[in-house]
């Protein structure tokens, strides 16, 4: 009998972890519940969140036997490069919030795994922060919201091309925002405020209160400086009369690939497809906008057959394990963005639970694909995924 040493430290605790959830219960002990719930939580009754995640576990597999799967390849092509694997890192604001290591532990991390990651116009390391800290390797995108102001957004947009950022992710789901009704108990501000009873909850967290006392200020590296709410600075900065001809007015003033996020049903697939954008993100905004909004899997199918060939589709919201990937890849998805995935791990271990992050759900997508007889994402069709 072997018995394990009473302590290990951070290493011990990742390395503990052997899913996404397990990640997502490290987040939840260290770190304080206003920087917790503005990760997990959504949109009103957060329904549209979990029937993400219903959807994902209602699938069927079903596996061809008897087939050679000593080997899997889990490298794709994805808007003109390869990507070792078939996810990347989602947008995701606040994020110096939730561990002081933020943008850049992600964005190193997906550096050394060969895949993308998607700084966010609400990000709190700046553009060339981001490009600085990662090397000649890195697959950097930038995720767009267009603001009232035009030519703040092209500056945005100018700065991203400049720093070598070869993908515009605009987000077009935000008109308005959504009722985060987490934040609005928790009296979620921008920069976020500490409540009393915020204090003595972080004080039971003595790192993240240490962390957050002797690094930089948190603020927004894009944004001026606001003391309102989270709502209230959307509500202020979005631009709820943007159109599609604002994504023609980007599409002539950004020399890189462009994807559309935030695509709910098939008209506008359609309609983006015509427009000639690179490529769609079937999104609901992790459940984070309207409460009841549409499951991006179940809209995947039909948004496959319509557009598969014109533009890539991507797809986001509920993804918790490497399986729910595969099953996406099956019905048409090129690839997949992580985002709560990648803050739990962040949150559990810095950059080092982003990396273990992403070896927990690769390790499950290898898997998946060879119980399923596949040995490359190419060989993935829906006769291996059934959708309930």
């Amino acid at each position: 009998m072997k018995f394990e040493r009473p302590f290990g430290g951070r290493q011990r605790r990742l390395a503990r972890a052997q899913t996404i959830w397990d990640l997502r219960e490290l987040a939840r002990k260290r770190t304080p519940k206003v920087a917790f719930d503005y990760t997990d939580g959504a949109a009103e009754a957060e329904i549209s969140l979990n029937r993400a995640r219903d959807a994902f576990s209602d699938i069927e597999f079903r596996p061809a036997i008897l087939r050679d799967v000593r080997d899997a390849d889990t490298s794709a092509k994805v808007l003109g490069a390869t990507t070792q694997l078939p996810f990347g890192i989602a947008p995701t604001g606040f994020t110096r919030m939730m561990h002081t290591a933020g943008e850049t532990a992600g964005a190193r991390a997906a550096e050394r795994a060969g895949i993308p990651f998607t700084l966010s116009t609400m990000g709190t390391t700046a553009i060339e922060d981001v490009a600085a800290a990662t090397g000649p390797n890195a697959r950097n995108w930038f995720q767009l919201y267009m603001w009232t102001d035009r030519e703040r957004s092209l500056a945005l947009v100018e700065r991203a091309a400049k720093a070598g950022f070869d993908t515009l992710v605009v987000t077009v789901d935000v008109p308005v925002a959504g009722a985060r009704l987490r934040d609005v108990r928790n009296g979620m501000t921008v920069p976020p405020s500490i409540t009393v009873s915020g204090a003595l909850d972080a004080l039971r967290r003595p790192w993240w209160w240490w962390d957050f006392l002797t690094t930089e200020p948190l603020a927004f590296a894009s944004l001026d400086r606001w003391s309102g709410t989270v709502a209230e600075l959307l509500d202020s900065m979005f631009d709820p009369t943007v159109g599609f001809d604002d994504l023609v007015w980007l599409r002539e003033r950004w020399p890189g690939r462009i994807l559309v996020k935030g695509v709910q049903t098939v008209d506008d697939a359609k309609r983006l497809a015509a427009l000639g954008v690179d490529g769609i993100v079937l999104s609901n905004h992790g459940g984070r906008q309207l409460d009841r909004a549409p499951v991006p899997l179940h809209l995947l199918p039909a948004v496959a057959r319509e557009v598969g060939n014109e533009v890539e589709i991507h797809l986001d919201t509920g993804i918790m394990h490497g399986a729910d990937i595969v099953a996406a890849l099956a019905h048409g998805a090129r690839f997949i963005l992580i985002g709560r995935a990648y803050l739990y791990g962040l949150m559990a271990g810095g950059e080092a639970g982003v990396d273990r992050t992403i070896d927990i759900l690769r390790a499950q997508i290898v898997r998946t694909m060879k119980l399923l007889g596949v040995t490359s994402l190419e060989e993935l069709e829906p006769r291996h995924v059934r959708l309930r």
